[in-house]
């Protein structure tokens, strides 16, 4: 059995290095002036070391979400500048995709009801959803009152459980990072609740799907193995609640200050900081119009404008929130810090290029879409060429921290398991078609992490109706058929029409430690006449069954402690956590504590830490 080293929750040193560096950043930002003020941090959410890690090991975790697939860094990477790199389209509202009102959104979860059973939606089916708008930029949200393009994150966060007003202003970054938690196209299933995203991570292991964490996530977590121990070193006690997520995410991204570009050494009195191109840009971009929304040195007045974009019934933006006809079509304007990192820009990312981006400025005057446009951009706002070419220069590398874009602290972040190659799990082979010529879709998405109670895998694009079973076997396939050692199922397949029929399984994987490595294919047979041989077959998931970045040891469910030993102390920490009714001690998961919880523990005590 592996022993876990202990480690304090963070050295001295890295504790002094962290809070010196911010207290510089604010020296600095005083100092220089036009540079970047200091992060405010409002004083009913302080900044501390076991908070700002814990934020950080949070926004990280992909255990958050409901499927383990999505983590708040899925979406907000830094080097792309705290956005997306990845491009979904979403058919907006003609529900046609190919069309002039498509929006390049971020791909979230696939739909699941609140049985955690896949969810065929009109227009993904079962693959990931996208949504209506591009990600905003998780580096610079410190500064602004209102979050999200509508501005719904409000300045006054409200505990979502109780109610609460919990911070009265400027608590925009806790009201944001408690939304996509409870999104079902997100991060959560239909019907989610807060006490099911505690009682998850009171027995995750932190990070457990992770790998290449930075030392001070690293540390944090060998001190503090647990959930609850890291909600207690950040507020003194072990309580999971959303008002703490929403405070630790919070803290972490205010320590993101991206304050180091060469324009800020440019501004700081170094002439070499920035190219003569990009000078020439800066003073160009300066003395525009350009810089009475994107005012320095945020390159933001976090307002909300209408620049005739898209038509008003598209996506009305901030009228959504307020009720008020004079917001309709008004999105947040976003900083431009970092925004050569970007590869796709505006609320519904409609352009990828900076050069695009100009070019509609350039034609502002023009546009077909005028209703309750921005009175600044009644004309053009265009330069020479060369100019241009100068302006998105200095866009593009002189308001880039390097930071930022190499990922260092404390931009800096952990592999998360979506970003793997290869992907496990892993789709190999072609599949059989049926009926329609339509071969059955294997959706297989979620990490195979040994003690997965919840593991599932999904079937579309079959023969609705059609009665589909899935083969498992411990050999590869042959000639694109596996041979099964085992069948679930016979499930019936939901739809209307041929090439619709969906359905889900689970396939609980134990917390066997044996199992590490074990590879295990899955493979979909629908009965289905028209198909050769009478079945219709999807491709076949190949599985790589795994404890995790933390071991199995460590995700031992009896092992209460996390120190790798079974023994007293283990016995003493499910009593203390059944006492206090805490979900860590529902050992069978049924939602009630009673002696039933009690034998399940002492079960899988007796037989050991597999």
């Amino acid at each position: 059995m592996p022993e876990i080293v202990k480690f304090s929750l963070v050295s001295r040193p890295f504790a002094w290095f962290v809070l010196s560096t911010l207290s510089a950043l604010a020296s600095n930002a005083q100092a220089q002036g036009p540079s970047l003020p200091p992060p405010p941090f409002p004083s009913e959410n302080p900044l501390t070391e076991p908070k700002r890690v814990l934020g950080k090991i949070l926004f990280w975790e992909e255990q958050l979400s409901s499927d383990n697939t999505m983590a708040c860094g899925t979406c907000h990477m830094p080097a792309r500048g705290g956005t997306d790199p990845r491009v979904g389209i979403n058919p907006g509202p003609d529900g046609l995709f190919g069309t002039p009102d498509d929006k390049r959104g971020s791909p979230g979860m696939i739909h699941q009801d609140e049985s955690l059973l896949y969810d065929s939606t009109d227009f993904f089916g079962l693959a990931p959803q996208v949504g209506t708008r591009n990600a905003n930029s998780a580096i610079m949200a410190m500064y602004a009152p209102e979050l999200f393009w509508d501005g719904r994150a409000s300045s006054q966060f409200i505990d979502p459980q109780t109610g609460a007003v919990i911070i009265p202003v400027g608590g925009a970054l806790e009201s944001q990072a408690v939304g996509p938690v409870m999104n079902v196209l997100e991060m959560a299933h239909e019907g989610r609740d807060w006490d099911q995203v505690a009682a998850k991570l009171a027995t995750a292991h932190p990070l457990a799907l992770a790998t290449d964490l930075p030392p001070d996530m690293a540390d944090a977590i060998a001190s503090h193995p647990t959930y609850p121990s890291l909600f207690a070193a950040a507020f003194g006690d072990g309580e999971i609640t959303a008002a703490r997520i929403g405070m630790a995410i919070a803290t972490y991204e205010r320590t993101l200050v991206p304050n180091q570009t060469p324009w800020d050494f440019f501004v700081a009195g170094d002439p070499a900081a920035m190219t003569p191109q990009q000078i020439n840009g800066w003073n160009a971009f300066n003395g525009s119009r350009c810089s009475a929304c994107h005012t320095p040195p945020q390159f933001t007045n976090n307002t909300f404008r209408n620049i005739g974009l898209r038509p008003i019934p598209e996506d009305i933006g901030r009228q959504q929130v307020t009720g008020n006809p004079a917001d309709r079509a008004r999105f947040k304007v976003p900083s431009l810090r970092n925004v050569g990192l970007h590869n796709r820009f505006m609320h519904n990312g409609q352009f990828n290029t900076l050069g695009q981006v100009m070019g509609f400025y350039a034609n502002a005057g023009g546009q077909q879409f005028p209703n309750n446009r921005d009175p600044l951009l009644n004309t053009p706002i265009a330069f020479p060429g060369p100019v241009t070419n100068d302006i998105i220069n200095f866009l593009t590398n002189a308001l880039t921290d390097p930071r930022v874009a190499t990922e260092q602290f404390p931009f800096d972040r952990p592999t998360l398991h979506s970003e793997r190659n290869p992907r496990n799990p892993l789709l190999i082979g072609a599949g059989t078609p049926g009926t329609g010529g339509f071969t059955p879709a294997m959706v297989a998405v979620m990490p195979p992490l040994i003690g997965s109670t919840d593991f599932k895998v999904g079937i579309d694009l079959g023969l609705a109706g059609a009665t589909a079973r899935l083969a498992l076997s411990d050999s590869p396939p042959v000639a694109g058929r596996i041979q099964p050692q085992q069948l679930l199922g016979p499930v019936v397949l939901e739809g209307l029409l041929p090439g619709e029929g969906f359905a889900t399984l689970h396939w609980p994987i134990p917390l066997d430690s044996a199992l590490d490595g074990r590879v295990v294919y899955m493979q979909w047979m629908v009965d289905d006449p028209a198909a050769a041989g009478g079945q219709a077959l999807s491709r076949v998931a190949q599985l790589t069954l795994t404890c995790g970045a933390a071991g199995c040891a460590s995700a031992c469910a009896p092992d209460l402690n996390a120190d790798g030993v079974l023994d007293f102390f283990d016995v003493a920490h499910f009593l203390s956590a059944f006492s206090a009714g805490l979900p860590q001690a529902d050992f069978n998961a049924d939602g009630a504590l009673d002696f039933f919880d009690a034998m399940a523990f002492l079960d899988a005590f007796s037989h050991g830490c597999p």
